[in-house]
């Protein structure tokens, strides 16, 4: 009986929880509360599987659609470098300096008799793979040298990466590191490289502390080769399907049409591993970078409209079910219309490089800039030498490491004594202050300038002087260029007016191109971004440097009065970039009206009335007009014209008989040429009976003579401009 006693209360007392349980159970289904219904909702949100899809970065095109960055999917044959798990790289084994390293760590064990034969049958086994995969890939149908380069290369890149850290973490007291400390990324390989030898003078003891340097891109899939066809896929799946190192994946790949062409302009793309990168759009985790992701590295429209370029991801959402709850849509990156001629640059460049046209082709450093006078347009901005794009991100420690600096834009961000072709400037300052007129001759005997004075050219070379040729007033000092003459006018002009002068004509001060595209927008975030402007140098029109951006005249250093005679023939502190120098003639051919170049067009439309749009949008607008005198401007136009088309000027020889003026072009130009350092210049407007009008600017690092080095390569520039069809009248094909 009590046996039967306690059965019935503990089943009493188990029925109690499962009856509190049913009841539960029937309200949750017939009177469900809100908060319930919550709860359940966010438990199977928690549970809810979301991918989110890749950015679409937009496309940057020239003034003719022409195509000159654009992403692109393909499919590409990817290595490791090193598996986790392994001691051994695969591609770095064929680095002799990780195999010394091995070796070295695995003869310093406390069992080295036994660690170092296990090293050396791990390094030979993975030479032995690494050769099997080489093998395989050359019969896909690719040369062994090229596949033997991109290790090379890869290894050179990483090698270069961890001795970077290992310099890091161990020269933290050196003066190099304590110089950069704040951008530790901006020290040149060749810098820390030198230092590290220098602080850690023992090669064995440098090779151990780099091998035991691990970093993420020893982890990262690299590619190798890009299959372009579906037999080269097929093929490639059955050469590697039982090599785990070597993976066939999908890749976007920013891709420049054009190679090289207009390269530092563009820029290009890398990781967004730096902190500016992280922080641009850290608030949006549509457009925030992830993993692997690219963006613009300085300098380059790449970088400078990262914000506009920059697309968001989509997501897709599915709940518990796998039922697609939400979606996203991507928004595409917006795309980005430059003012260039991609192909009249593309040939300008090939013209510099060449060894039959551009005697001086071997000293590499040069550049040029043409500006469409009337919309301030900049039709082509050259910079020698040249780079690959689709390369760069590979190659980034060769370029820059190079002493030619292939990486800066030479037409915006080098600093040149202008020289002669500063002298058009010069008079018009000395016309328009009354310290000369267009009739007035300052002499210029066959005779040795006094102490402290600059020397005519027609003397240093020939021992004569302008006197003996002619009255030696205003036009005929731009013909023959008269080093007397210009050094005299600028002794003659107060100090700030000179200086005024040149700042009205865009020296001493940062052009800041027009047109950049989303100033004063919004980015893909959602906020305001920090649009960026292109790195340009601001030149010099002073005695000592201006310790601020110079952004009025007022805030211009002073001149000391001794150097105006140098500033009147562009020597002395003098500076200026070749877009100044461009940019300062075409505002003498629109008869001294300013404006500013301009590299970005305006967003055009996908419809047939873009043309009407670029119709009515004329260009970059008028800055000022300095209202100078018309007779002035005669005396000026006529020396520039005397210079390529009069028997004495000193292009004359270079342009006559070209056949210009039989296609329609009006030439004027001024040569120049500096010493320490050395530089070739020409530069000047082409008009046409059409009105169009044309600025141009050549240097020639290292020439030594405007006529015969630089005016040259200015006069073909203008004929591909006929032939492209932006001036004058072209020749009909033979």
């Amino acid at each position: 009986m009590m046996y039967d006693k306690r059965v019935k209360i503990f089943v009493a007392l188990s029925a109690i929880p499962l009856l509190l349980c049913i009841l539960r159970l029937i309200q949750m289904q017939l009177l469900p509360a809100p908060s319930l219904k919550d709860d359940i909702d966010k438990l199977i949100r928690q549970r809810s599987l979301s991918r989110q899809l890749r950015t679409v970065r937009g496309r940057i095109l020239d003034r003719n659609d022409q195509v000159l960055a654009v992403d692109e999917a393909r499919l590409q044959l990817s290595m490791s470098y090193q598996q986790p798990v392994t001691e051994t790289p695969l591609c770095g084994v064929a680095d002799e300096r990780v195999r010394k390293a091995r070796l070295l760590r695995a003869a310093r064990m406390d069992d080295a008799d036994v660690a170092l034969p296990k090293a050396q049958e791990e390094l030979q086994k993975q030479l032995e793979r690494l050769e099997q995969i080489i093998a395989k890939c050359t019969r896909l149908g690719t040369e062994r040298a090229e596949i033997e380069g991109k290790i090379r290369d890869l290894n050179d890149r990483i090698w270069n990466l961890r001795t970077f850290q290992a310099w890091r973490q161990n020269c933290s007291e050196s003066d190099l590191y304590r110089k950069h400390e704040g951008n530790l990324f901006g020290v040149r390989t060749s810098d820390f490289v030198e230092d590290f030898e220098k602080h850690i003078g023992d090669e064995e003891q440098r090779l151990i502390l780099i091998s035991k340097v691990r970093i993420r891109e020893m982890y990262m899939d690299w590619p190798l080769l890009e299959l372009r066809t579906d037999d080269e896929i097929f093929a490639a799946q059955l050469e590697f399907m039982d090599i785990d190192e070597v993976k066939i994946f999908p890749e976007s790949r920013r891709y420049y049409p054009y190679g090289s062409a207009a390269a530092q302009t563009i820029g290009w793309v890398g990781p967004a591993t730096q902190k500016q990168d992280r922080e641009l759009f850290a608030d949006d985790r549509f457009a925030r970078y992830l993993d692997g992701e690219v963006c613009g590295r300085e300098d380059g429209v790449e970088y400078v409209c990262e914000a506009v370029l920059r697309g968001k991801r989509g997501e897709l959402v599915h709940n518990i079910d796998r039922e697609l709850t939400n979606r996203t849509e991507a928004q595409l990156g917006k795309d980005v219309w430059l003012t260039l001629d991609i192909k009249l640059q593309k040939r300008i460049e090939d013209l510099l490089a060449s060894k039959v046209l551009n005697p001086n082709h071997y000293r590499s450093p040069t550049a040029a800039v043409v500006i469409d006078v009337t919309t301030g347009d900049i039709l082509a901005m050259v910079s020698m030498p040249v780079f690959d794009l689709n390369r760069a991100r590979y190659d980034y420690d060769k370029l820059s490491d190079d002493a030619n600096e292939p990486l800066r834009n030479r037409a915006i961000n080098e600093q040149y004594p202008p020289g002669s072709v500063v002298k058009p400037v010069i008079l018009i300052a000395g016309l328009e202050s009354g310290e000369i007129t267009p009739d007035q001759i300052i002499s210029c005997p066959a005779q040795a300038a006094p102490v402290g004075w600059p020397n005519c050219l027609i003397f240093t070379r020939h021992g004569g002087g302008h006197d003996n040729s002619w009255q030696n007033h205003a036009r005929n000092a731009i013909k023959g260029s008269c080093n007397i003459y210009f050094s005299r006018l600028a002794e003659r002009i107060d100090t700030s007016t000179l200086q005024n002068w040149l700042f009205k004509f865009g020296y001493g001060r940062q052009i800041h191109l027009s047109g950049m595209p989303g100033s004063g927008a919004t980015g893909p975030a959602g906020s305001d971004q920090a649009f960026r402007d292109l790195r340009e140098a601001p030149g010099l029109i002073s005695t000592i440097r201006p310790e601020t951006e110079v952004t009025s005249f007022e805030q211009v250093p002073p001149l000391k009065a001794a150097e105006r005679r140098l500033f009147g023939i562009g020597h002395g502190n003098m500076r200026a970039t070749p877009l100044q120098v461009a940019n300062s003639f075409a505002t003498i051919a629109r008869g001294g009206v300013v404006k500013k170049p301009r590299l970005f067009l305006p967003a055009k439309p996908p419809t047939p009335g873009r043309d009407q749009m670029r119709a009515e949008n004329r260009g970059a607008s008028i800055e000022a007009d300095l209202k100078i005198a018309p007779e002035i401007l005669a005396s000026v136009y006529e020396g520039m014209r005397a210079v390529v088309a009069e028997p004495g000027g000193t292009a004359y020889q270079v342009f006559v008989s070209r056949g210009l003026a039989q296609q329609g072009l009006t030439v004027y130009g001024k040569t120049g040429s500096t010493e320490r350092p050395e530089t070739a210049w020409f530069a000047g407007f082409a008009a046409d009976s059409a009105g169009r009008k044309l600025a141009v600017a050549v240097i020639v690092e290292g020439g030594q003579y405007g006529s015969s080095d630089a005016g040259p390569l200015a006069r073909d520039i203008l004929q591909y401009c006929i032939e492209a069809g932006h001036i004058g009248q072209a020749e009909p094909p033979t």
